[in-house]
């Protein structure tokens, strides 16, 4: 298990993907067929639900079908882990966030992180967008947390875990290439003149984004090549 460091965030929230009812889940849902499965089945895409959550203001069930153009939040101590086309999300509890439609059905174009937090690992194709109220990340084919903390004016967190991320905010704009874990502060203010700020890696692990990957038949970037690098807050260097 990799060393992990928390802000704000439980121990059980990062380690989701070692729960016994989430293993099941997921080995089911990739023995059924996955997203191309399910959608021609018309089954649901969410592979672990537990606790309370909402799509567009009704509550979800595990029969759910979530689609793009549709908006999710979770409760107090929940979890949501669904699949969209070449697109896996684990969405934390307290979180609200709106999921775009691209050019299919299937196809997300834009996550919009209103409050709260997710992982998710994204298939390469056309560029995507997450936003947060403090910065956009255009993305590919990537593996990425992001959280907003409405505790502290909803400064934005984002790491790029691993691929190529376009990094705005503000005036500030950079391109992120990453093997393992670069990440960012979205700055309320600026700070020494930014306000897209190198941050440490936080609330999340390699192992969930692996689970991730997983879901959607791929591999993260340290898992193909077999190494990994060292978590720090060097966003501008490396």
């Amino acid at each position: 298990m990799t060393q992990h460091h928390l802000q704000g965030r439980t121990e059980a929230e990062v380690l989701w993907f070692q729960r016994r009812g989430f293993l099941q889940a997921a080995a089911a849902w990739t023995a059924a067929g996955g997203f191309g499965s399910a959608f021609a089945q018309r089954r649901s895409n969410i592979v672990e639900l537990r606790g309370d959550a909402t799509l567009n203001g009704l509550p979800v069930t595990r029969d759910t079908v979530i689609q793009t153009g549709d908006e999710l939040q979770t409760g107090p101590g929940s979890t949501l882990v669904f699949v969209i086309g070449s697109a896996a999300f684990q969405v934390r509890q307290n979180t609200r966030l709106q999921v775009e439609r691209g050019n299919t059905l299937n196809a997300v174009s834009l996550l919009r992180l209103v409050t709260g937090a997710v992982a998710s690992v994204w298939g390469k194709g056309e560029p995507r967008r997450i936003v947060t109220p403090t910065l956009t990340a255009g993305i590919r084919g990537t593996g990425v947390y992001t959280e907003v903390f409405p505790e502290q004016q909803m400064r934005s967190y984002f790491c790029n875990c691993y691929g190529v991320v376009d990094m705005a905010a503000g005036p500030d704009r950079l391109v992120s290439r990453s093997t393992y874990h670069q990440a960012f502060w979205g700055e309320v203010q600026p700070r020494d003149g930014r306000v897209l700020t190198p941050a440490k890696a936080i609330n999340h692990t390699d192992e969930e984004l692996e689970a991730l990957a997983a879901l959607v038949g791929q591999r993260t970037a340290w898992q193909e090549s077999g190494r990994k690098g060292t978590k720090d807050d060097g966003g501008y260097s490396r």
